[in-house]
């Protein structure tokens, strides 16, 4: 059963608040889940009419001059695009942008912070995992995101985090002060992410070259976290020896497993695996819609953004009971434990229970639709409003 609470956030609305710079310059080029979140966050405080100013790359200026009119948009130098280079110019670009507009909070939406930044700074932190498991990370990436998330907990005024359980394992982790600790839930874009019609299912099916047969999608980065080896495993164990298997589609960036090249090479010869990389936002409703099931079975995330997506196309879901992931999916998905043979049995159920995936389907729009920018926005103007007093 769906619950029936209100809009999923902490934090009253607030009506009063001070002049917000959002640094948007982390923002990568395919905008990823970072940009969904920096997009879908800055629409939304434009809407609550919130005091807004962006820094951002030379080339979003105009996207968040678009989605935000009545903000300042200031643009970084080219030489930001590199991430030494940004990472360099946030110490003291980012401070005199600040400075510039009057601003009276710095928001910091991946991590990390000028060290003397002139006024409060609220810092979100996606994701503790590098903590938890560092092993399932890339190193190099492991490491600065630690050093940075160390350093917003010493500094930051206030953090936002995506979810309770980020929330608790920061402080069980990092030994945070959860009164300084906000938890502000992402949205969806429900005019994006929406239950596709049949012709939105259709032309990504072509796309892909399967032309109507069924399918299991997943979408991230090929990265251990993902669990990306044991979703292949898992597949195949509930795929081989059917009549007409559904196909496997990875969807998404390249990541750095090899355990994933390792896995695919197993697959028997009879069984389909795609791998379209990079899929636009656009064809995500019919991607997702047009599945069995959407697999993300990942082993742990700070919020799981593609799996609320998923379910806001109004698609069947299999994730894990790991880390936020049921406080996002609640009742509306299917779970499973990451293991190959847990996720083989539970695709095999569902792929056999077409009663089943409609039930979860219709249970799962009805959940996304609690998930929205808007009540996100208000759980962000609260934290702001809460730096710039203390």
């Amino acid at each position: 059963m769906i619950p029936t609470t209100s809009a999923p956030n902490e934090g009253a609305t607030v009506n009063v608040v001070p002049r917000v710079l959002v640094d948007a310059t982390a923002v990568p080029a395919d905008r990823g889940a970072l940009g969904r979140y920096v997009d879908g966050l800055i629409a939304a405080l434009h809407r609550a009419d919130a005091d807004l100013a962006v820094a951002c790359q030379r080339s979003d200026e105009e996207r968040y001059a678009a989605l935000a009119p009545k903000a300042r948009v200031v643009s970084g130098p080219p030489a930001i695009v590199h991430r030494p280079a940004r990472l360099a110019w946030e110490q003291t670009g980012l401070p005199f942008i600040a400075k510039q507009v009057a601003a009276d909070v710095i928001h910091a939406p991946y991590y990390s912070t000028p060290l003397r930044p002139g006024v409060p700074v609220v810092v979100t932190v996606h994701d503790v995992t590098y903590f938890a498991e560092p092993e399932v990370h890339n190193p190099v990436k492991a490491t600065y995101i630690k050093s940075a998330t160390r350093t917003a907990v010493r500094r930051a005024a206030r953090l936002i985090v995506p979810s309770k359980a980020t929330r608790d394992e920061m402080v069980r982790l990092l030994r945070a002060d959860p009164t300084r600790i906000d938890v502000a839930y992402h949205g969806v874009d429900h005019e994006i992410f929406h239950p596709p019609g049949e012709d939105e299912r259709r032309r990504v099916s072509d796309r892909l070259g399967l032309h109507g047969h069924p399918y299991i999608a997943f979408l991230g980065a090929l990265e251990p976290r993902k669990n990306v080896p044991n979703l292949i495993r898992g597949w195949v164990r509930a795929a081989d020896g059917l009549k007409d298997a559904p196909a496997l589609v990875l969807a998404g960036s390249g990541g750095w497993d090899d355990e994933v090249d390792a896995a695919l090479a197993d697959v028997p010869h009879q069984l389909r695996v795609l791998r379209p990389g990079y899929l636009r936002w656009s064809s995500l409703p019919g991607f997702f819609g047009g599945a069995l099931v959407v697999a993300l079975p990942s082993r742990g995330e700070g919020f799981g953004l593609p799996v609320l997506e998923a379910m806001s196309c109004g698609s069947a879901v299999l994730t894990t009971h790991r880390s936020s992931l049921p406080e996002v999916g609640g009742e509306a998905v299917a779970y499973t434990e990451p293991d190959a043979e847990s996720i083989g049995a539970a695709l095999s159920t569902l792929i056999a229970d077409d009663a089943r995936r409609r039930a979860l389907a219709e249970a799962a729009a009805a959940r996304a639709a609690e998930f929205t920018w808007t009540a996100s926005a208000e759980a962000h103007l609260a934290s702001y409003r809460r730096a710039a007093e203390q």
